[in-house]
């Protein structure tokens, strides 16, 4: 005679206790994931910001013409622009790039700039029209200008040298920051959103 086999399976409670294991660690992650996500989102942000400005400065010297980063604050945007001396007006070179979702122009509640670069923490100064080079001055806009020898400038027709120059991005939890002194340097930044505390990247 065959002995009969007892079949072991797993029972309603163990299932139910398997479920909320998964469900709690499940929890768990994904705020880590967003985070985490958001954290490379904003870094991604900045480097491309600083590459662009180091591409005008660049552009600056090899089209022998001024060049600008045009920041549009309110739409949280930005573009790399070229003067056209035969038309002009300010010529966008390539796109204009988005910022990601979550990330915006700012710098949370600091009140102090990177060291050696700002006497005041705030974005470059406003840009002019896209037929001008120093009225018409656009509301909720920062921009960094360089001469035809890549020097940073202010928005003046003489367009004296200047430092001071920055573009702030935060995501609310960190800040980056992209400035460029009169020498011409162009560096990038990070602190926390909620206290100083600036970390050359």
């Amino acid at each position: 005679m065959r002995a009969l086999r007892h079949e072991q399976g797993f029972t309603l409670m163990d299932i139910l206790i398997a479920i909320a294991l998964v469900s709690i660690v499940t929890a768990m992650a994904i705020p880590m994931a967003d985070s985490t996500s958001r954290g490379f989102r904003m870094k991604g942000d900045a480097q491309s910001l600083a590459n662009t400005v180091a591409l005008a400065k660049m552009r600056a010297a090899s089209r022998f013409s001024r060049t600008r980063v045009y920041a549009d604050l309110n739409a949280n945007a930005y573009r790399l622009e070229i003067w056209d001396k035969t038309a002009g007006a300010w010529v966008i070179d390539g796109g204009t790039v988005q910022l990601s979702n979550g990330v915006a122009f700012g710098f949370g509640a600091l009140d102090t700039p990177p060291p050696n670069t700002q006497d005041v923490i705030g974005q470059s100064t406003a840009c002019t029209g896209a037929n001008s080079l120093t009225d018409d001055v656009v509301d909720n806009t920062a921009c960094i200008v360089f001469n035809s020898r890549g020097v940073p400038v202010d928005n003046t027709t003489a367009g004296a040298p200047t430092g001071g120059n920055a573009l702030y991005i935060t995501d609310g939890i960190g800040v980056h920051a992209t400035t460029v002194t009169a020498t011409p340097l162009v560096r990038q930044w990070w602190s926390s959103a909620s206290a100083p505390g600036w970390v050359l990247e």
